[in-house]
């Protein structure tokens, strides 16, 4: 990703490069604490079988994140974010393994605002099924 994008430099329809974030458990259990939500789905593997989850299951709001992040770093600048907003489609299944789960990220720039303003529309994706609809972020570039 990009340092440092220009208003400039950018064009509605550009694809932007796709990254993918790791997801553990440990992760989860981190933003556990960070976040006060301890919900046990979220960590306990028993529980979230127990009603009806394939798995433990990231927090919307950490899928959410990522996609903040991915606008964020893209952006090359975490204060660039003005507005951002999306709906959850699918959970993101973390098995207790070496690997966990990916949550990856991409985006395709929608269009150019007034006040160096761009509208990002992004797609973020686990084990291949979208997971956030109607992602979108407004970002301000120099």
């Amino acid at each position: 990703m990009a340092a440092t994008v220009k208003y400039a430099d950018v064009q509605p329809g550009a694809e932007l490069e796709a990254r993918s974030y790791p997801v553990t458990r440990l992760d989860l259990v981190k933003y556990c604490g960070a976040s006060g939500d301890f919900n046990v789905i979220h960590w306990n593997e028993r529980i979230a079988k127990s009603v009806g989850l394939p798995d433990v299951i990231a927090h919307g709001m950490f899928t959410m994140s990522q996609a903040g992040r991915y606008a964020s770093e893209w952006a090359g600048d975490p204060g660039a974010v003005v507005e951002f907003g999306v709906r959850f489609s699918s959970p993101v299944v973390v098995p207790d393994d070496d690997k966990g789960a990916t949550i990856e990220v991409s985006g395709t720039v929608e269009e150019k605002l007034d006040g160096n303003k761009v509208v990002l529309a992004l797609v973020a994706r686990s084990d291949g099924t979208k997971v956030l609809t109607r992602a979108r972020a407004v970002v301000v570039l120099p």
